[in-house]
């Protein structure tokens, strides 16, 4: 792509978009970034006056609200990556089936139809590998592998997801991401993602609350994810059209009693106490194969758990989030691991 390629982002100011849209701004893209901000858009002010920088507050599940507010002085967008969504179970669940229908998947559809009128050439869908729930006989899953959702959030995805591979031979290429579970630094911070949540926890109260211990889950450096979405949007088209890709790496399989364990090398003074989840939510215990996003796209993580885990405690110690626990560090009002 040119250096002024025009990408829209929906959910520009959350705790991925916002990190995606410097790095956009960074390598010379012209962004237009789309967001409600249900928690806030300071994380958008550092290129909030840049000149290849435009922000708009809205919410897209409008009809018209992609269409409406593009700048038309600057060329036609080549791309839309939508990152807009309720993201995890626990706020869906907060607001229920049908607000959460209308976020996750109305609005996925008709971002994407108004893509496909806009003429633009790509279309960038974040989900989540929750879809497949759980491991077959311990088995990696693939992108092949059957889904089976455990949490409403995950029913809402994957009906995203039907209806864009639908959409596979619309002008507008549909390429879907199933994302691991995040974990690092953000200008939107979020401490309801397990790695970030227990170290807070670690580093705050000195003790460490662990439900459904030995489940396994799939781990990724947001900056290893925000890598990974790029190389969607600069890869060659016929790599990505209609396809679907585990975003993550091999090594961030991890069960959650080996994410304490690394936690406890920098915090050894926590209490580690265990409780069994017996009413729902998210159950998965899973792994996740990576090999076809580093076959196809050539994708290779730069960073581990270890990584995250030491550059949120050093954030944490130098005091950069005064009242961490606060519900703007979250996307419900509660949390669960």
């Amino acid at each position: 792509m040119n250096e002024q390629d025009h990408v829209i982002v929906t959910g520009g100011a959350g705790y991925i978009g916002s990190s995606l849209c410097a790095e956009l701004i960074h390598r010379g893209y012209r962004v237009t970034a789309l967001d409600e901000l249900l928690y806030g858009g300071e994380a958008l002010l550092p290129f909030y006056g840049h000149p290849n920088f435009h922000f708009v507050k809205v919410n897209v599940w409008e009809e018209r609200a992609v269409r409406d507010n593009i700048r038309r002085d600057w060329q036609k967008p080549t791309a839309l990556i939508h990152l807009a969504a309720l993201a995890g179970f626990p706020a869906c669940q907060a607001v229920g089936r049908q607000v959460a229908w209308r976020y996750n998947v109305e609005s996925t559809q008709r971002v994407f139809d108004q893509a496909e009128e806009l003429g633009i050439e790509r279309f960038i869908y974040a989900s989540t590998y929750s879809n497949y729930g759980l491991s077959q006989n311990g088995e990696a899953v693939t992108e092949e592998s059957p889904l089976h959702p455990q949490s409403l959030y995950a029913e809402t995805k994957i009906a995203s997801e039907h209806y864009l591979l639908s959409q596979s031979d619309s002008h507008c290429s549909p390429l879907i991401f199933r994302l691991a579970t995040l974990y690092g630094l953000s200008p939107r911070m979020r401490f309801d993602l397990i790695v970030n949540q227990f170290v807070l926890e670690a580093f705050s109260r000195r003790e460490l609350m662990i439900y459904q211990r030995g489940y396994s889950r799939s781990f990724v450096h947001l900056k290893d994810a925000v890598r990974g979405i790029l190389l969607g949007l600069e890869s060659p088209l016929d790599l990505v059209r209609g396809q679907v890709y585990n975003l993550g790496t091999d090594a961030g399989n991890y069960t959650k009693d080996q994410i304490v364990a690394l936690i406890l090398k920098r915090l050894p003074e926590t209490h580690v106490s265990y409780k069994d989840m017996t009413f729902g939510g998210d159950m998965r215990d899973i792994s996740v194969s990576f090999e076809k996003i580093k076959r196809k796209l050539n994708f290779h993580a730069q960073y581990d758990v270890e990584d995250g885990i030491r550059e949120i405690l050093h954030a944490l110690q130098a005091g950069v989030f005064r009242e961490p626990f606060d519900s703007r560090y979250r996307n419900a009002q509660f949390i669960v691991q």
